[in-house]
């Protein structure tokens, strides 16, 4: 027989917080190129870090499709989401590249320029009041930045030199039992670019990370000591 509920040496498993339909949809809505379980994924630690009463930070904002989803969980706990991003897309996002969306190209200056979408994907979301969006290059906005972080969403540029200058510029702020996220962690080269796994090899080394959870390439790491 199983133990009963009312059983003191029974624990249940925490159910991971998931975000109202409403917030779901204007993510799928979104433009991104995120998939729905790594943002489950992204939302439950959005929601866990929170509790912290620190500010949500992601490195790497494109249109805002994870943005909605950190600025939600930043919502339901009296917190604000930051964005750190320069909206002149990342190397892969430039003219002849796989991922360049000409939509998002200014005609005028001839360059990307993803901040008129951003903002209306958080006016369509109903989440423009919860969001202060940080125009510029993460290692000049990290050399400014003072505050702790409840987490760090590291969601930038793929090469070395950027993701290494994300996590450096971002990952000290990382509060005590605060979270860092890392997108597209990929092990094997032949599914994605190597720079977020070094990143996160890195951070695990330091011995300042323990890893919580993996879903796919969504690595959440939880600030255990100090340093990174």
């Amino acid at each position: 027989m199983g133990r009963r509920r009312n059983d003191p040496s029974h624990q249940e498993e925490p159910v991971a917080a998931e975000p109202k339909p409403e917030i779901l949809a204007a993510f799928q809505a979104a433009k991104g190129f995120m998939p729905v379980v790594e943002g489950l994924a992204l939302y439950a630690a959005a929601t866990e870090a929170a509790v912290l009463g620190l500010p949500l930070l992601e490195v790497g904002t494109y249109c805002g499709r994870s943005t909605i989803l950190l600025a939600d969980a930043a919502r339901a706990a009296g917190m604000t989401a930051l964005t750190v991003d320069h909206h002149r897309g990342s190397e892969e996002q430039q003219p002849g590249w796989e991922y360049h969306d000409p939509t998002v190209v200014d005609p005028e200056v001839g360059r990307m320029d993803t901040l008129p979408t951003f903002r209306r994907t958080l006016h369509a979301a109903g989440l423009e009041d919860h969001v202060v969006a940080l125009v510029g290059r993460s290692p000049q906005v990290a050399a400014v930045w003072g505050g702790r972080l409840g987490l760090v969403f590291i969601d930038g540029g793929h090469t070395d030199e950027h993701a290494n200058g994300d996590y450096e510029g971002w990952a000290p702020h990382v509060a005590e039992g605060g979270l860092l996220v890392i997108h597209d962690v990929f092990p094997d080269p032949a599914h994605g670019g190597q720079a977020p796994y070094r990143v996160y090899l890195r951070a695990l080394a330091s011995g300042a990370f323990t890893e919580i959870s993996v879903t796919d390439s969504l690595r959440v790491l939880r600030r255990t000591g100090a340093g990174i």
